[in-house]
């Protein structure tokens, strides 16, 4: 399942630092073997970095926004995984996690999709985890992997504590991380994504994982009923197969929350007492469809409630007080 362990051994050699742009090689390995990464990052705006590296001979690349704050501490980190044919630029306008970071004090990678032929489109950005990216030969489970070696390389990150968020194939792309990097991942959180029947059938996760999803009853292109044709997954189904994973009372608890704004209003549905004080939970909104909820739409901002989720576990569990 990992291709690497968390007893890394990792080399950093500064090669050169001219201006805003620094070179990195970093030889990553175990079992006396290594893989040699050499990264070289820019400046992408306040307190942002591009950094570009080879993997699987691709060129690959994440934007990584740290917080002056995090200078000398044990901070998390949160991947922010865009949607499919998006990119982490567009992601990070859309979800606007840095003033959250800041008062938080935690990192926010935006890692890039690679681009391939799919069944829906021609070269479109995506993550690959079966269903209708099923011809990708993209190993996204290792770039993640990857890019949590090198910010560990360069930044003091608290490894109980590194999260997985997204948007649609971003959310997928979480689920993925969830069932397959589940050393690493801490918990996810997202909107508008789904299980697919590969991730599905093939998840085994080594520790109880706690989940959010929201998700939108109008939502044409993720349905909530899924699409089978596509290898979506019924969002029910997938909901019920981590409260069994996770060994929670198989009993919702629902919460009918009214003026969720002007004409609506949302469910809560919680699973309850899973093993290590994890949840799964869901947030349903009847008038939502594939979009991103902010305050000014919903009444919601997903980015806060994604964060705020997110930031009482860690891979043990639920963070005592």
């Amino acid at each position: 399942m990992l291709s690497k362990s968390p007893s890394l051994i990792i080399i950093i050699f500064l090669i050169s630092s001219c201006g805003n742009e620094t070179t990195t090689s970093s030889n990553v390995g175990e079992n006396n073997t290594s893989t040699s990464f050499e990264e070289t990052c820019i400046s992408y705006g306040k307190n942002t970095q591009r950094c570009n590296f080879i993997h699987d001979g691709l060129d690959r690349y994440y934007l990584i926004y740290s917080p002056t704050s995090v200078a000398n501490n044990n901070v998390p980190i949160l991947f922010a995984l865009h949607g499919y044919g998006s990119s982490a630029v567009f992601h990070k306008s859309y979800t606007q996690y840095e003033q959250i970071a800041d008062e938080n004090n935690f990192i926010v990678i935006y890692p890039q999709g690679y681009k391939f032929e799919s069944l829906l489109a021609n070269s479109s950005s995506h993550w690959n985890v079966g269903a209708w990216t099923v011809a990708s030969d993209i190993d996204d489970i290792d770039f993640i992997d990857t890019i949590i070696d090198l910010v560990s390389s360069k930044e003091q990150i608290n490894q109980n504590r590194i999260y997985s968020s997204g948007m649609s194939n971003g959310g997928f792309m979480s689920y993925h991380l969830a069932c397959n990097l589940s050393s690493r991942i801490a918990a996810i959180a997202f909107v508008t994504g789904s299980m697919s029947k590969e991730t599905l059938a093939n998840c085994s996760p080594n520790h109880p994982t706690s989940i959010l999803q929201i998700h939108g009853l109008e939502d044409a292109v993720v349905p909530y009923a899924g699409i089978d044709a596509l290898g979506m997954e019924p969002i029910d189904d997938v909901l019920t197969f981590w409260a069994d994973v996770n060994n929670c009372n198989p009993v919702r608890v629902i919460a009918v929350v009214d003026s969720f704004n002007s004409n609506d209003s949302a469910d809560y549905i919680n699973y309850e007492s899973c093993e290590n004080d994890v949840d799964v939970k869901l947030i349903r909104i009847p008038s939502m469809g594939h979009t991103w909820p902010d305050l000014n739409n919903f009444n919601i901002s997903a980015t806060e409630e994604i964060w705020n989720f997110l930031s009482q576990y860690d891979l043990n569990g639920k963070i005592a007080n």
